[in-house]
């Protein structure tokens, strides 16, 4: 199911598959999550949905994204939204001279404006590009939602004994904060939510239903080829 895996000529007889593109970020997440927390969402959900669906395939991730409002805090690797952008427009136009359907599997809130702009354009040139994010609700960053996904994907990567509570008022309430000082401006660990009743459980379910959407939204956008089941 992973593209980079297969050679040339196999990847020659797959043209008709559906190519998903994991994207996340290198970035803080508190004191108690490792920096790769949304790339290893995003790369989940591609594969949990690569494993449902024979017709799709999961390129490579791209782990850098647009992160400027973690600047301040050790780790954060941004590239920005303008190289974001270009990065997956010129990505896009390569990977359509040999796949027809294109997905962007996005599980950072950062790169989202740079996603959209670069959907827009690759569109505008006739190329079948789409956005995925998943949508967990909960708290926004490093909190209970990302805290429970990664203890379900890999908890020796949590440090849960340096889990505690950041900022917790409502995303609406601290947003315009967020914009002009970024997450310093309001959390001085890194975390926007409480993290400290997360649990494995939890993080099982928003995955699910994660996967769901993604495979929901796959057949709405391809009706003709929405066949679930184990890969051929």
């Amino acid at each position: 199911m992973f593209v980079a895996q297969l050679t040339s000529p196999e990847v020659d007889a797959c043209r008709a598959s559906i190519l998903l593109v994991p994207l996340g970020a290198i970035e803080q997440h508190g004191p108690h999550l490792p920096l790769s927390t949304d790339l290893d969402i995003a790369s989940a959900l591609c594969a949990r949905a690569a494993a449902a669906r024979h017709d799709v395939l999961v390129a490579p991730a791209v782990p850098y994204g647009a992160s400027g409002e973690h600047a301040g805090f050790a780790g954060t690797l941004s590239i920005g939204q303008a190289a974001l952008e270009l990065l997956v427009v010129e990505l896009c136009r390569s990977a359509t001279a040999t796949f027809e359907r294109i997905v962007l599997v996005n599980a950072h809130g950062g790169n989202v404006e740079a996603l959209r702009r670069a959907v827009t354009l690759l569109r505008s040139e006739s190329r079948d590009v789409r956005l995925f994010c998943p949508g967990y609700g909960g708290d926004a960053h490093a909190g209970h939602t990302e805290t429970s996904l990664q203890l379900a994907l890999a908890p020796d990567r949590v440090r849960t004994e340096l889990a505690e509570p950041g900022d917790t008022r409502p995303l609406a309430e601290v947003l315009p904060l967020l914009r002009t000082g970024g997450v310093a401006a309001v959390s001085n660990n890194g975390i926007l939510g409480d993290p400290t009743g997360a649990n494995a459980a939890a993080g099982t379910e928003l995955l699910s239903a994660a996967t769901a959407a993604l495979l929901h939204d796959l057949g709405r956008w391809w009706p003709g080829d929405n066949e679930e089941g184990p890969r051929r």
